[in-house]
């Protein structure tokens, strides 16, 4: 195994004996924390009681993750759709520098991680760690084919891509009906770094519908599921007994049984826990429903909330809490039809902010982060510090020692000085890039953003809530705010300060051009 660096050996040394709460450990626990990285699906900035006092949902155990830790009131994903975060979580690089320059991938889609790309779970097995992913997977993988067919693609890929347009092969999907669903998937997440995956290949609404294991389907899928209308639910290929509103509870009980079996072992694990919730189809199982004052949308959540405290007693049941680094994040803002339900229930899933899942405007990236490590983070924390979910690469390559060469997390800061608390004197990132569904770019330093666009919308968004949160309308080419003084983003100051519009736009250039926004490591 790896020893880290001495330097970092001593500062951490430093910062363990200074520690609130310092927890001993025993000769039989690892000397590098387990990291549980669990990344819900669509779930709003808003949707978080501890920071929407005008919450309609309970999530009582996310709040009390939140008072035993740290929470980042300022965290963003890389870009406002499911596909492109995830890349950008497992390999600490904007997606948009992969082959995919907009919109997702679907269930049948060909692997977006390049073959011989470093992964987060790569980097740290190196560091001896055990590494499994549990859920959503959404980054392709090579499915076999029948005998006498070619892989022809079906069609173009949600998030509006276009071939032709910015899209890539990676934005079409393949015909289902070619599947031979008997033979080994390849490319999946066991080649990526992950010891063990068991969850699904896409989103909840993209069909195949069966569980996947390490590189077989559990079950055949001898059944058809139909399209359902406002739920964007796909026609596809589905398992017998596979239902909707079990594939939460489902993916929770494996990640519990794998936190005790992983009790049972000396070296650390990496867990990587992508819910399927509470992203469409929105299913909360019976004992959830009627539980909120938002909706099934909002009994959802709190069955989130409640599936998230199942796998945190296991770390506590099993003596691992003390030593295990919690991280709970969204993989964008809400769904469109956030819009709806708060006109329907006063519930507002993107808070303050403006803008929703595919946007460019802040509803659409900027996400809960929630973090804990007894003895290292000081409990009930916030910090404004500008971080994106991009950085855990870098931040896990500190925590661990590891060496990250210089082909690899292109975008990752290293935040673990923001977590432990430490003081200080220059924010980490220089900047930040915002991107969206369509690709509409934007950048954020300081205070200040930049979308470099006519418009930070790529959902239409309605005119009841223009009208009612005072959004003013500009015909300028691009939008520039002052977070500081309009976070809703509602006047454009695009044609009033052009020499901040020219320095912002240089270095998001620059940032395109040169392959990365992180500095090398030293």
């Amino acid at each position: 195994m790896a020893k880290p660096h001495p330097i970092l050996s001593v500062f951490l040394c430093v910062l363990c004996a200074s520690a609130v709460n310092r927890p001993v450990f025993g000769a039989d626990k690892p000397d590098k924390p387990n990291i549980l990285y669990i990344l819900s699906d669509d779930f709003g900035f808003g949707d978080l009681a501890c920071q929407n006092p005008n919450s309609k949902i309970a999530t009582p155990n996310l709040d009390r993750l939140a008072a035993e830790g740290i929470r980042f009131t300022d965290c963003h994903d890389p870009t406002s759709v499911c596909t492109p975060t995830r890349y950008g979580v497992l390999t600490g690089r904007y997606c948009w520098r992969s082959s995919l320059k907009r919109g997702v991938l679907q269930g049948f889609s060909p692997p977006l991680i390049e073959f011989g790309r470093l992964t987060v779970p790569a980097m740290l097995k190196q560091q001896g760690y055990a590494t499994a992913a549990i859920g959503k997977w959404h980054l392709g993988m090579t499915w076999a084919i029948k005998p006498g067919q070619s892989p022809t693609p079906a069609g173009p890929l949600a998030g509006k891509g276009k071939k032709g347009k910015g899209a890539s092969v990676n934005a079409v999907d393949i015909d289902d009906a070619r599947i031979e669903f008997t033979q080994p998937i390849q490319n999946g997440p066991t080649t990526r770094g992950f010891d063990y995956f068991f969850g699904i290949s896409a989103s909840l609404d993209m069909p195949p519908y069966v569980f996947i294991e390490n590189d077989h389907v559990t079950a055949q899928p001898t059944q058809r599921q139909e399209r359902i209308q406002g739920q964007y639910v796909r026609a596809g290929p589905r398992a017998p007994g596979f239902e909707f509103d079990q594939v939460l509870p489902t993916l929770t009980d494996k990640a519990v049984a794998y936190v005790s079996e992983r009790a049972t072992r000396k070296e650390p694990f990496f867990l990587y826990l992508a819910l399927n919730a509470p992203h469409t189809p929105i299913a909360p199982a019976a004992q959830w429903k009627g539980k909120s004052q938002a909706g099934d949308y909002g009994d959802y959540v709190m069955e989130v909330d409640a599936l998230v405290a199942r796998v945190l007693a296991a770390l506590q049941q099993h003596n691992l809490a003390d030593n295990t680094l919690v991280i709970f994040s969204s993989d964008n803002g809400p769904e469109v039809l956030a819009y709806a339900r708060a006109q329907q229930y006063h519930h507002y899933s993107m808070g303050d902010w403006r803008g929703v899942k595919r946007d460019t405007w802040e509803g659409g990236h900027r996400v809960p982060f929630l973090a804990r490590w007894p003895g290292h983070i000081k409990p009930g924390t916030t910090s404004n510090e500008i971080i994106c979910l991009t950085d855990l690469m870098a931040t896990a390559a500190a925590l661990t020692g590891a060496k990250v060469p210089d082909d690899a997390a292109e975008d990752s800061y290293n935040i673990l000085p923001a977590l432990l608390g430490e003081k200080l004197d220059h924010p980490i990132r220089q900047a930040i890039v915002h991107h969206s569904a369509k690709g509409t770019f934007a950048i954020r330093q300081g205070n200040w953003v930049l979308i470099d666009g006519p418009t930070g919308d790529d959902n239409k968004e309605p005119d009841w809530l223009k009208q009612e949160r005072h959004y003013t309308p500009h015909t300028q080419p691009g939008e520039l705010h002052d977070l500081s003084t309009d976070p809703a983003e509602r006047n454009n100051l695009y044609a009033d300060h052009p020499e901040i519009v020219a320095k912002l736009k240089t270095l998001l250039e620059k940032y395109k051009s040169e392959g990365r926004s992180a500095p090398k490591a030293p």
